[in-house]
């Protein structure tokens, strides 16, 4: 317990995850199928990212983008997925105050990355069909390595203060969360709508917190805005081309982008949806799609990519 002034600030030695309220009787059955899901995201990334090491011909930049993304799934579901089966099979439901904080910094950052790498994908699509003459001249290394940069710091610049916002809260005796996973707040990309999981087990003001989210929403808000106007341009120039079968190889290419994106983005649609428009929905549900946000990405774009992509399905 630490004290601030006259009034203490308690930070509890651990927390108790519930898992899913309300379906903690088949937590067991739950974990089955969040085990398998963990076990194709693992294999399915470790293959794209073999395929890309050993294969010479695949070194253009989208491959390399493409295994920045398969990294960022394995790291986000190791640092999720593990904790979750740790309740749903084994009813380990404690976690320490400082892991508590780590994994929410962790899901927060992965997440991120992840955003960014859908933009720099969109960018590196936009090039090659817009500008295909300029595009070794354009995605240079160092241009990649820049990129590269802004994709990991970018999302923890911005988690860190997180830390922050929850560390300085005085959290009293509370120390039940209603959830899986540690998280500061549940931030949907697509809205406004916060859940507050974390934060709200403070008996303190979380004004601050809330504030920050918002801040938070609207830099990933940004992050779509340039992927569509990306995708808008792309299509103008794809609808210009004069052959048919140019227009299909051009919309072809940038298939597996856009299934990757509508992986990542609809669960959050959905999410904002259920919260802003189905008040009736049991919250068990709204639990069950925050944890299938963090497993089904993971697991689905290897297998998007695998079969879109002909060099890589080849």
């Amino acid at each position: 317990m630490a004290y601030h002034g006259n009034r203490s600030t308690f930070h509890p030695a651990t927390f108790f995850l519930i898992g899913i309220p309300g379906l903690e009787d088949v937590h067991m059955w739950i974990s089955l199928p969040f085990c398998s899901v963990y076990l194709l995201a693992l294999l399915g990334n470790a293959t794209i990212l073999l395929v890309i090491k050993a294969e010479q011909t695949l070194r253009e930049p989208i491959f390399y983008f493409l295994a920045i993304l398969s990294t960022i799934d394995l790291a986000l579901s190791t640092t999720s997925v593990p904790r979750m089966l740790g309740i749903f099979r084994f009813d380990a439901h404690e976690i320490n105050f400082g892991a508590c904080v780590t994994q929410m910094f962790l899901i927060h950052a992965f997440t991120g990355m992840e955003a960014e790498v859908l933009v720099a994908m969109a960018f590196d699509r936009y090039v090659a069909i817009c500008n295909p003459l300029h595009y070794t001249n354009i995605l240079t290394s160092r241009v990649l390595v820049g990129i590269t940069m802004c994709i990991v710091i970018r999302p923890v610049l911005f988690t860190l203060p997180i830390i922050y916002l929850v560390c300085r809260l005085p959290f009293c005796q509370a120390h039940i969360i209603a959830h899986s996973y540690c998280e500061h707040m549940r931030i949907k990309y697509l809205g406004i709508q916060l859940t507050r999981v974390f934060a709200k087990l403070s008996c303190g003001n979380i004004r601050v917190n809330a504030i920050y989210g918002f801040f938070v929403v609207s830099l990933f808000l940004l992050n779509l805005v340039l992927i569509v106007i990306s995708y808008v341009y792309i299509l103008c120039a794809i609808f210009c081309l004069p052959s048919h079968d140019a227009r299909l190889k051009a919309l072809s290419t940038c298939g597996s982008h856009v299934g990757v994106i509508c992986v990542f983005y609809i669960p959050s649609v959905f999410s904002f949806l259920t919260h802003r428009f189905g008040h009736n929905i049991p919250h068990y549900i709204h639990i069950l799609v925050a944890n299938l946000y963090l497993v089904i990405p993971p697991s689905l774009n290897p297998i998007i990519y695998g079969v879109r992509t002909k060099w890589i399905r080849e």
